[in-house]
């Protein structure tokens, strides 16, 4: 029998997603007999203890018995049960300073950390994430943002509906104006923002119309690695080449600065690769971008202007776009940055369902596996100690690293 906990989400600010929904729950523990799922009681989850105790999943405060513990967003070093299973995502890969302690608190505890970002297809592709309903929430609030800094028209904020299914309902009757909106990425975030163009009944225009053209209706087009990136030498695109060698290329992103009225970026980015624009062109008085919706949200990144997280409470922050200065949204001067790190807890129950699917097609298997090279290849930790794939992590993760051999050692 191996028994799975669902843990309370314990990060701040809060987080109201899980793992599996009691529907779920119930089919794996009447499809696996040999899995028994416990939940900790949490009085913010978006399932609540009652609809868990519906579906007949019990509900146990001490989890230390479980065999594998599942959860969201990092897990708080004072939360954490030594010697345990645990999956979350824990932004560690890249040696996120924010979260060493975490990691180092997961050594010291002798925790075997399975990170949800790094479970991946055979072809590189991630199994799990909730990149869909960022997409859909960050291209809402995005509109919603330009509604209030233009005031044509007003969005209902989506974490005030009960699901997906509620904010479509809420566009019923909403005319918007005309604008223009560029889109980035061609992933799930993407197709979350093309859901809600979909909604909106928002006009699909090639790149090279949007850029000449003006229109009496809303249009957007939409930029994909190959639209946005040549390489410098001879001006051609190769996915695989760009993936390894991103130096090498350029980004042609800057004539849709003086086009669109709205960004809304959901392209992948890292600190090789060529940013969308700079400071200084967005100080020229050509540039046309109201507001940015940063769904990828690395602040100094793609984006210059993204000064860090904002909050679902408080989800728009002004820039200025000469001197650079954080001041509040909608003033006449300001670039609108929606910059929310946490997008997809607005639609907690559709995230969270749709996150669970995936977890019973991909990951559940594996789990009752005696030995599973999906699961091994997304092990950061084996009590305790990094495995020799995370090996580059040595320095990040002990407190001392020369008392720790590298696992090839």
């Amino acid at each position: 029998m191996i028994k799975i906990g669902l843990i309370r989400e314990g990060k701040k600010p809060a987080d109201h997603r899980v793992a599996l929904t009691p529907t779920q729950c119930r089919w794996i523990m009447e499809h696996w007999p040999d899995i028994q799922i416990l939940v900790q009681p949490s009085p913010i989850r978006c399932y609540t203890d009652a609809e868990y105790m519906q579906a007949g999943i019990q509900l146990a405060e001490d989890l230390s018995h479980c065999d594998i513990l599942l959860g969201i967003k990092e897990v708080p070093i004072d939360m954490l049960i030594p010697e345990k299973t645990y999956l979350f995502f824990s932004h560690t890969k890249k040696k996120q300073p924010h979260n060493r302690p975490l990691m180092q608190a997961c050594v010291q505890k002798r925790i075997t950390l399975i990170d949800y970002e790094c479970l991946v297809h055979e072809d590189g592709q991630r199994m799990l994430g909730f990149g869909f309903f960022a997409g859909v929430v960050g291209a809402h609030n995005g509109l919603m943002a330009f509604g209030k800094k233009t005031g044509l028209f007003n969005f209902r904020r989506a974490h005030t509906c009960h699901d997906l299914q509620e904010l479509t309902e809420s566009y019923y009757g909403i005319k918007l104006p005309p604008l223009k909106i560029v889109i980035t990425g061609s992933g799930r975030v993407a197709a979350g923002i093309l859901e809600v163009m979909g909604l909106l009944g928002i006009k699909d225009i090639p790149p090279e119309e949007f850029l000449i053209s003006e229109f009496q209706y809303p249009v957007y087009t939409q930029l994909k690695a190959g639209d946005l990136y040549l390489r410098k030498t001879d001006r051609s695109y190769s996915r695989e080449h760009f993936h390894a060698h991103p130096e090498e290329y350029e980004c042609k992103f800057l004539p849709f600065t003086t086009a669109a009225d709205i960004l809304i970026n959901g392209i992948y980015w890292e600190e090789r690769m060529a940013r969308l624009f700079s400071w200084d062109d967005l100080c020229n008085p050509h540039f046309r971008i109201r507001v940015i919706a940063d769904i990828t949200n690395d602040a100094g990144g793609s984006i210059p202007c993204n000064l860090g997280d904002s909050t679902i409470e408080d989800p728009v922050y002004g820039v200025d776009r000469c001197t650079r200065q954080k001041l509040p949204p909608y003033l006449p001067h300001t670039v609108d940055m929606m910059c929310v790190g946490n997008l997809p807890d607005e639609l907690p129950r559709d995230a969270s369902r749709y996150f669970g699917e995936q977890l019973i097609k991909y990951v559940i298997p594996e789990l009752l596996q005696p030995q599973s090279p999906i699961l091994e290849k997304a092990t950061i930790l084996h009590q305790g100690r990094l495995t020799e794939r995370y090996a580059y992590l040595h320095d990040y993760a002990y407190v001392h690293p020369n008392l720790h051999p590298s696992p090839e050692e």
